[in-house]
């Protein structure tokens, strides 16, 4: 799209621009910083490799948004600024596609694709020997869109709908940074053109989102692709940008020059198309897009991309989409009501699978959150045999509403962890129940508690399950790290009645153990190797082994390092835990409660006395500063990919440097640092309007000397 001398021109404008002051910039000095920006985001969100810092673009962004405020009347419809829109929106209005938007048909192995090929050569009237041209692509799995330009500007962004006509979502499909707002059809003779393409999320930002979702107590999304198409309905497109949707171009379906004269004909190939959208700045998949100049080697290629690409592709792929290349030869192949006869979908294994849900158990979390969990009959996904699956909570199961005896879709999240899409409620017989939710606890039939999205056993001393549970995590890895103690050698112990608090690790008699079947003196002496060493973790490993009520390990770790002996904490008030960093009231109030428990504090003094360590070690104290610096008593954060050091050492340096680390973005953060391609943190940071956003050189300079360590 742009030569070197080019882009060295735009990079030398950038940097020229940032010394400009709003109230000293023209009209002409307006268009330069508009072309600029979007300059710079066809390099950070099509190609990925991001020219300028992300403080350099920021800086780019305000000077535009301040000369906008100046001048309003200078505002462009393709301006950056223009992407993110305030205005609600209560009903998208249904518009007619240009061409219809159909769907494929599908295809699963060569038979399928050689009665393709022979459909096509009946068709076009070819010739049989004669092979036909066939362009293969990656069949995304996400929500299709269909794009409208008209003298180059994006006047209009289409759903699929019902083929014939979607819903405008231009307000929306303008929030994605990988769709031009402007694309230079004009210069090709193209008056209209209409783009379609695949609107998903990248994985790993998927992947982020929930994560966020969690810690705000939110629902989970079940998949990227329910995900994106969730988005692009929104009232706000604010929600919408937040979602940091994708955009792969895939086709032009109509162009036309100013006098009404179709121009497809004149492009000749389908890949040509391709070659062109990326050329005028969208994001296309070309390079794992291919021309086959038979049928025999589409297969092959299906099977590459399946084997080879799919595994480790950063986006949801369900298949490829097997297209004839030749344009003149899609006319006269034609469509029908429901597909293109010159185009068909390869799909891949599926990631998803019917079954029939059996039965719900409902199993007792180490913090008493209940989980229902179904039953359902053995079948294999993407490899594994599934034959269980959690349902989450009661309300994930009232809003899909999912019963007992139900045939249900299930889907593997990322090949790995299986989930209910829906029920199939149309395959319903009668016979379906509902699922009870209990009101009264499965292991000990204590009355449950709502809390949030979950019900909770509220009977967290005394519950059998909950301290099993309990017991199981305090030997764990994260933990203790008991090698050797995983969860049936718990359960045994626990079922002859050996262990029923943490002190009981500590006091277990190893004659008894090696006589056990499947024990012996070898097994048992390496246990008590295991639980000896157990004795002399650190801290922050016994903070976290408590199970206290969302204490993770990295408020295990906050605590740790303040203290010098774990008896410090009977001392605190409610303030000292809250002055924590990342130490908010819930968490202060399920540590202060846990330290001034009684029962608690007595099984801790046992542990002490059967010699587990209580006492801050040199692996919980935090990094001294090694002298004043800027960053001295401040928070910091890290987002994105840094170039002279990974975060976590970036982390270190800081902590050397006398700030304290954070994991997140709230009010108590002063710095965050921005690598390349940062994720959310940077949008929260910049909501929050209190932090201080520095580039990754402005940290190294902070540093000092340090830097050189």
């Amino acid at each position: 799209m742009f030569d070197q001398r080019t882009q060295r021109q735009w990079y030398e404008l950038s940097k020229a621009l940032l010394q400009q002051k709003p109230e000293d910039c023209n009209h002409d000095c307006y268009d330069q910083l508009i072309e600029v920006l979007k300059y710079h985001e066809w390099r950070y969100y099509v190609q990925q490799d991001p020219l300028i810092s992300d403080y350099e673009y920021d800086q780019l962004f305000s000077l535009l948004k301040e000369i906008e405020r100046l001048h309003p009347d200078w505002v462009r419809p393709d301006s950056p600024s223009q992407r993110v829109s305030s205005e609600l929106t209560d009903v998208f209005e249904e518009v007619p596609h240009l061409t219809p938007m159909l769907s494929l048909n599908n295809s699963y192995n060569l038979a399928d694709l050689l009665e393709f090929d022979a459909q096509v050569h009946r068709f076009c009237d070819i010739p049989e020997g004669q092979p036909v041209e066939y362009c293969v692509e990656p069949k995304f799995d996400g929500s299709s869109l269909s794009l409208v330009y008209e003298n180059d500007l994006l006047v209009r962004g289409l759903t699929r709908g019902d083929g014939t006509k979607g819903e405008d979502i231009t307000t929306n499909v303008k929030t994605i940074h990988s769709i031009p707002l402007r694309a230079a059809f004009s210069a090709h003779g193209i008056a209209v053109a209409e783009v379609r393409g695949e609107a998903i999320i990248h994985l790993e930002v998927f992947q982020q989102i929930n994560r966020e979702r969690e810690e705000e107590g939110l629902p989970l999304f079940a998949n990227p692709r329910n995900a994106a198409a969730g988005a692009l309905r929104m009232k706000d497109p604010r929600e919408t940008a937040a979602r940091r949707l994708d955009f792969f171009a895939y086709q032009i379906s109509y162009a036309i020059d100013s006098e009404g004269n179709d121009l497809l004909p004149t492009l000749k190939k389908h890949f040509h198309c391709l070659q062109l959208l990326a050329q005028l700045g969208f994001k296309v998949a070309l390079d794992i897009s291919t021309v086959q100049p038979s049928i025999r080697e589409v297969e092959q290629y299906c099977r590459y991309m399946e084997e080879e690409v799919r595994p480790s592709f950063p986006y949801e792929m369900d298949g490829a989409v097997v297209k004839v290349n030749d344009i003149e030869l899609q006319r006269r192949a034609g469509i029908t009501m429901h597909h293109p006869r010159w185009a068909i979908a390869y799909k891949f294994k599926a990631k998803q699978a019917t079954t029939r849900l059996l039965d719900v158990e409902f199993q007792v979390g180490r913090t008493g959150a209940i989980t229902p969990v179904a039953k359902v009959q053995p079948v294999p996904l993407a490899g594994v045999l599934i034959s269980s699956i959690s349902l989450h909570n009661e309300d994930f199961i009232r809003q899909k509403d999912i019963r007992i005896g139900d045939t249900i879709l299930i889907e593997r999240a990322g090949d790995v962890i299986p989930y209910v899409v829906k029920a199939l409620t149309e395959l319903r017989d009668g016979t379906e129940k509902p699922i009870v939710f209990p009101t009264t606890c499965p292991s000990c039939h204590t009355p449950l508690v709502r809390e949030d999205f979950a019900w909770r056993c509220p009977n967290e001393k005394h519950c059998p399950e909950q301290r099993i549970q309990k017991l199981i995590h305090h030997a764990s890895r994260d933990a203790m790290n008991i090698e050797g103690m995983g969860e049936a050698i718990v359960r045994k112990f626990y079922d002859l009645g050996w262990l029923r608090t943490f002190a009981d690790f500590y006091r277990l008699d190893y004659q008894k153990i090696a006589s056990l079947y499947g024990f012996g003196p070898k097994s048992a002496e390496n246990l008590r190797s295991a639980i000896e060493k157990a004795k002399t973790n650190p801290l922050h490993r016994l903070i976290y082994s408590l199970s206290i009520h969302h204490v993770g390990r990295k408020a295990a770790k906050l605590l740790a390092e303040r203290i010098d002996y774990l008896f410090d904490l009977t001392h605190w008030s409610l303030d000292d835990y809250e002055k924590i960093p990342e130490i908010g009231p819930t968490i202060a109030q399920n540590v202060y409660r846990y330290f001034h428990d009684d029962d608690y504090l007595h099984v801790l003094r046992e542990m002490e006395s059967l010699g587990v360590n209580m006492h801050a070690t040199e692996e919980d104290k935090p990094v001294q500063p090694v002298a004043e610096t800027p960053l001295t008593g401040k928070t910091i954060l890290f987002t994105g990919t840094l170039q002279h050091m990974t975060r976590k050492e970036a982390q270190k340096l800081a902590q050397k440097a006398g700030a304290t680390p954070l994991s997140g973005v709230s009010k108590k953060l002063d710095i965050l640092v921005v690598g390349d391609k940062p994720g959310s943190k940077l949008r929260k940071a910049r909501e929050l309007g209190t932090v201080d956003i520095w580039t990754e050189e402005q940290f190294l300079q902070a540093l000092g000397d340090l830097a050189e360590q």
